[in-house]
């Protein structure tokens, strides 16, 4: 099969008939039709067919060692740094065609999948299934270009860290039973972005170090499982109209709450189980971090450049350059966008293949990347805000460009130089991106996406190389 169409992603989520749930209803007939998934859906499927242009066809893909056929790039383990190299271009095409606004694009899963069967030997301390039913979901996945959403944070109920939950009241998902056929899950996880619109759901406890063994394992489950069910948020997507919402109508991804009520979890889908210490090497020991950190630095430096662009139209449009002020805020988004690019091409060039022959970013520049994101974007939201002012809350509708008064919206709200639809159409996405509840979603998604930014800062600390520095200072003034 190989490389999946638009179309065939859509009309494999609407077979599934996955148990979704949206402001009290269950979804029914196709949820591509529905008007919380049908934009990201259509833009998600065009992110499949790009890999179909003949035109990049060579970037966008690879041919498969195995059977010659055609898989996406974003499924490369790369050996080489041109291989790295071509995931980032090819991560970067994505993302670009999302302006950075689509955290969990395929790509993201693909990488984390590819990052964990590159180093599935880790798996062997539990017996040699386990190992081979990770290269086999690789190989799945990569073959039939199937689309994740993954979940590995417990619900936000108690974050006291002597906090341990009760068998008899189950919130946190957990092992109930294990039988000849599986393992049973019941209890609830967070946060599935893009839940119930994915061939699979990706559950795992990542990060979470945890204690007791009902609590460690891994595994994949096709979204339609029974007894799996997705509670949607409220969708942002409050109008369809590409005028009036430019990003959210189409870039829209929603976030679940996952219940797992006795789920069935065959022994074949299994890659841990009731193992802590092996649950935590699967991240931490392989090179899953540095991996998945390349494709995620890749995308925020295109979602930093499209700030950087409306930013700059702003500007240009309402003749407001001169003052040096607007310079300095321009220029705080130029610096952080090319520490950004420095620290990306940084890590390519430090690369160095693991014990695995992974070719495998460095990962000190990929963690300071990592780290400057979710506070410099929450900055750029906060210039849009003070170049636009009251131009961001001044902003007729669709409705109102198609109504008598349009006569008075050209005459009034025309800018120095532009018509006022143009202005209205660059103020009306400068307010999506930085005050509507869907660009308020992205800076909170910012703030958090690869983590507790404390957490992140206290990882950095004792995984940076400072040994050497130390010495030279130490030996230079005789310390």
């Amino acid at each position: 099969m190989a490389i999946s169409t638009g179309q065939q992603y859509i009309d494999r989520i609407n077979r599934l008939q996955s148990d979704v749930w949206h402001n009290g209803k269950k979804i029914t007939g196709k949820i591509s039709e529905h008007p919380a998934f049908s934009g990201v859906m259509k833009s998600q499927a065009a992110l499949y067919d790009m890999q179909h242009d003949k035109k990049r066809i060579d970037l966008m893909t690879y041919t498969c060692e195995k059977t010659g056929e055609r898989i996406g790039t974003s499924f490369l383990r790369p050996v080489k740094k041109e291989d790295l190299e071509k995931r980032r271009k090819m991560i970067q095409v994505w993302a670009k065609a999302s302006f950075g606004m689509m955290g969990r694009s395929p790509d993201y899963k693909n990488t984390n999948i590819m990052a964990l069967a590159a180093a599935s030997d880790i798996l062997a301390e539990q017996g040699p299934q386990f190992p081979k039913n990770l290269l086999r979901f690789y190989e799945t996945a990569r073959r039939k270009d199937l689309s994740f959403t993954h979940t590995f944070i417990a619900p936000q109920v108690n974050r006291s860290s002597m906090h341990y939950e009760s068998e008899d009241d189950i919130v946190a998902a957990r092992i109930v039973d294990k039988n000849k056929e599986g393992i049973v899950i019941k209890g609830a996880r967070l946060l599935a972005t893009q839940g119930g619109i994915t061939d699979e759901i990706i559950v795992s406890s990542s990060g979470l170090k945890m204690f007791e063994e009902p609590y460690a394992y891994a595994f994949s489950i096709p979204s339609n499982t029974e007894g799996l069910k997705f509670i949607c948020r409220e969708s942002f997507t409050y109008d369809p109209s590409p005028f009036n919402h430019p990003l959210g109508s189409r870039f829209e991804e929603m976030d679940s709450v996952i219940v797992f009520d006795n789920v069935l979890v065959p022994w074949d889908r299994l890659f841990v189980v009731e193992n802590i210490e092996v649950a935590n090497n699967l991240y931490s020991k392989s090179s899953f971090k540095p991996l998945v950190l390349h494709q995620v630095v890749s995308r925020q430096v295109m979602k930093a450049e499209f700030v950087l662009g409306v930013a700059q139209l702003i500007v240009n449009t309402i003749a407001i350059g001169e003052y040096q002020h607007v310079k300095e805020k321009i220029c705080e988004i130029i610096i952080a966008l090319e520490n950004h690019k420095a620290l990306l091409l940084a890590s390519e060039m430090g690369a160095k293949p693991d014990q695995w022959g992974t070719m495998v970013p460095d990962l000190a520049p990929l963690s300071a990347a990592t780290l400057q994101f979710p506070k410099v974007y929450p900055r750029f939201m906060e210039i849009l805000q003070l170049l636009g002012a009251s131009g961001l809350v001044t902003i007729p509708t669709e409705a109102d460009m198609n109504s008598p008064i349009r006569g008075d919206i050209d005459q009034y709200i025309q800018a120095a130089y532009s018509d006022a639809e143009s202005r209205i159409k660059l103020f009306r996405l400068a307010w999506d991106v930085s005050m509507s509840a869907f660009g308020s979603r992205q800076t909170l998604y910012e703030r958090f996406f690869f983590g507790d930014p404390n957490r992140l800062t206290q990882g950095l600390y004792f995984e940076y190389n400072r040994h050497q520095i130390v010495e030279d200072v130490k030996n230079a003034f005789g310390i």
